[in-house]
């Protein structure tokens, strides 16, 4: 396969991710944008399309980490981009656990976790950090405007990522903003990605 096409599926692996979800969510009646999770679009009725949108772009994400390593400059930084790619990868094969009463006739938390909703968070959070490492790693190998937008995008999505997390925490901070504050930060790390991918072509 060549390098074009590789780094062609890191510009389409965001976009397609995230017009997935917005349909899916939209054709959902008790699913609330602002509140749930995009990974609760893996339950109830119509799962297998948040299932098949984390496939996808986990596959298309890591096809993208292999031309990267091609391409370089930063081998390190591509790993990560790899490991960001299993972490997609992994919430597919792993459903997370309802959480914020959906699907419907759920409880609003549940007091403990099962073992696929476990490995569903340790993926996710292993793929947000690889994500956010990957932001600073490849800043180090940028001209100064892009080196600075890097920076930001990994501050801005980790931070927007953290945010998101406590909304599901036992203390239930930002209770209601949970799936905003991830939709922020998956804009954000999907956008880097997308356009990393459009500059090493260009390159």
């Amino acid at each position: 396969m060549g390098n074009q096409v590789l780094l062609t599926c890191g510009v389409v692996a965001g976009p397609l991710f995230t017009l997935v979800y917005l349909l899916a969510g939209a054709r959902r009646a008790d699913y609330e944008p602002f509140r749930h999770p995009v990974s609760s679009l893996a339950l109830g009725r119509g799962a297998w399309v948040q299932t098949a949108n984390f496939f996808l772009t986990g596959s298309l994400s890591l096809l993208f980490a292999v031309g990267l390593w091609r391409a370089g400059p930063s081998g390190w930084g591509a790993v990560l981009v790899g490991a960001w790619a299993v972490g997609l990868l992994g919430a597919g094969v792993f459903r997370t656990d309802p959480v914020g009463g959906y699907p419907s006739g759920t409880p609003d938390q549940l007091q403990h976790h099962t073992r696929a909703g476990a490995l569903h968070d340790l993926f996710s959070f292993g793929g947000f950090l690889a994500l956010a490492a990957a932001c600073f790693v490849f800043a180090s190998s940028q001209p100064p405007g892009w080196a600075a937008y890097s920076v930001v995008s990994g501050v801005l999505f980790a931070t927007a990522m953290v945010l998101s997390s406590a909304a599901y925490g036992p203390h239930r901070r930002w209770d209601g903003l949970g799936g905003l504050l991830q939709r922020i930060s998956l804009g954000i790390g999907w956008s880097w990605q997308m356009l990393l991918a459009m500059r090493t072509l260009c390159a």
